[in-house]
């Protein structure tokens, strides 16, 4: 096992064989004579070997003094790299850093915000992977992740932060409400044919609102088509199915081009938190803290 007494003297060791003297290295370390003398005495006890032939006059290395000042100054040398590695990477991170992201929302949240900042830093070298599961990061070999939901169940190894919140919204094409009108109110909805996200196990979420004094209300319904992908939910909203009801995030360029036109903005609701993810032990490296910092701080922005 390794010792820390391994290191004790060995900066004054190879002070005074540069110095070539013990009051030359003193005064360069700036200690006394009689400490630099004492603690090459321990080192070589540590030794059992002696590391200078003195004289009255004269200091020099032994062969086994030569030997061990070689490997002394190489340690020292990868010391002080390291250390300037480590103060270089404060402000310039490098090296690999893996990040999880959902799969549609990394695409279009996260990528455009995160993308431009890692091309400014091309000594570190992203590894982003996209899945929409909860996962244990630490277990996967995964420094960062983000996800959407309530992330009550991860595990203790992983600091959490909530971001932001979606906002969930009712919307249609202008060729389906040209058809079937523009609902006005809530029960305006029964009159329209919906389109619904639906799991693998057969459940489909209800549509959601907010009702008389702030409550959330859940109104199940009878769909015109169940769709299990955000994205896919978007193209059939497109295709003219019916009204359905996603985050305004997944669908922004839509509204925007008016080829989805947004109904019962009286209903928006809140939907589910934004969290940033990573593991607690590795908070500490500069390419995760910074890489953090970007996504907070983009993520946090939005609307």
């Amino acid at each position: 096992m390794f010792s820390s007494e391994r290191l004790k003297g060995i900066d004054v060791f190879v002070c005074v064989a540069e110095c070539g003297s013990f009051a030359a290295a003193a005064e360069k370390m700036n200690l006394t004579a009689s400490a630099i003398s004492k603690s090459i005495a321990r080192l070589e006890k540590r030794l059992g070997a002696r590391l200078f032939q003195r004289t009255t006059r004269t200091l020099a290395l032994t062969d086994a003094g030569t030997v061990f000042l070689r490997t002394c100054a190489a340690v020292l040398v990868d010391l002080e790299e390291a250390e300037r590695s480590l103060q270089a990477e404060s402000t310039e991170p490098r090296g690999r850093v893996r990040i999880d992201l959902p799969g549609s929302f990394g695409r279009t949240q996260v990528l455009p915000s995160l993308l431009p900042w890692m091309k400014a830093h091309p000594l570190l070298v992203p590894h982003i992977t996209f899945s929409d599961g909860l996962i244990d990061p630490f277990q996967a070999g995964v420094d960062i992740v983000v996800r959407i939901g309530n992330a009550d169940e991860w595990p203790p190894t992983i600091a959490r932060r909530v971001l932001t919140r979606e906002r969930h919204i009712f919307c249609a094409s202008p060729a389906y409400l040209a058809r079937h009108g523009t609902p006005l109110s809530e029960c305006d909805l029964e009159q329209h044919q919906g389109i619904a996200y639906g799991w693998v196990d057969g459940r489909i979420n209800p549509w959601r609102y907010t009702g008389e004094q702030g409550v959330t209300l859940h109104r199940q319904f009878a769909p015109q088509l169940v769709v299990g992908n955000g994205d896919a939910l978007v193209m059939a909203a497109l295709a003219g199915y019916g009204i359905v009801q996603l985050p305004s995030w997944l669908i922004e360029q839509q509204l925007q081009a008016g080829t989805l036109v947004e109904v019962l903005s009286h209903l928006a609701i809140e939907g589910f938190e934004i969290n940033l993810g990573w593991v607690r032990s590795r908070q500490t490296q500069p390419k995760v803290r910074m890489v953090l910092e970007v996504l907070a701080a983009g993520l946090g922005a939005l609307k």
